[in-house]
């Protein structure tokens, strides 16, 4: 039990590096959060600096979620156990790559290098995602690219994105299903709250449209 505590703990310190403060700081001390939408996430980096800015918030970002799960969780810390504890039943090391995933979105959007104050963790799930299965990804994506180009909303493409994973979990049986499922309940209730100033404006009609993925607004003025 000890040696999970670790794990999800370094998860979570790993996930409190995020991205677009950590290329801030290397571009001149840039802080997203006080610009645009406040987020310190890759659509707001990519709306206040632009592209390149914007390509490695996304990939520090997702890599966190990889290193969680394909180096963190898998870590041998010794056939004794961590600290002479003992090591963790095959039972509960089916949930070590979810815990890990989980530990570092959450470390995401609640970093403790940052006052807590991250971004919505929607890349650090593809991250997580793509080192579980890459099926999952794959579902993922293809509810993210549905939804955006038929409403235009980044946000809403990206809650339909994180609820199609245990969706899909749970049609198709995919093993192991138990963690698989609980980490995809469990990170879609979590996207859908940090986008929950998303699904506001949403409902007002002052959310950004995507204009050049959405299907309807090619064309129009930005």
């Amino acid at each position: 039990m000890i040696e999970i505590v670790f794990k999800a703990l370094a998860s979570y310190l790993v996930g409190s590096l995020v991205g677009s403060l950590l290329v801030g700081r290397l571009r001149g001390g840039v802080d997203i959060r006080t610009l645009g939408s406040g987020n310190a996430g890759g659509t707001n980096a990519l709306r206040t600096q632009g592209k390149v800015f914007a390509f490695w918030v996304m990939l520090i970002d997702i890599a966190k979620g990889v290193l969680a799960v394909r180096v963190i969780a898998p870590m041998s810390l010794g056939s004794a156990g961590f600290m002479g504890s003992p090591p963790p039943t095959e039972s509960l090391r089916s949930w070590l790559p979810v815990i890990c995933g989980a530990a570092a979105i959450l470390g995401h959007v609640y970093p403790i290098w940052y006052g807590f104050r991250g971004g919505k963790g929607v890349a650090t799930l593809v991250g997580v995602l793509l080192g579980l299965d890459w099926a999952l990804l794959l579902v993922a994506l293809l509810a993210w690219v549905c939804i955006g180009v038929a409403f235009g909303y980044v946000g809403l493409a990206s809650i339909a994105s994180a609820v199609a994973v245990p969706l899909f979990v749970l049609a198709t049986g995919l093993q192991p299903q138990a963690p698989l499922l609980t980490f995809g309940i469990a990170a879609a209730v979590l996207v859908l709250f940090t986008h929950r100033a998303n699904i506001r404006r949403m409902r007002m009609g002052t959310e950004p449209r995507a204009r050049r993925l959405w299907l309807f607004g090619r064309g129009r003025a930005s």
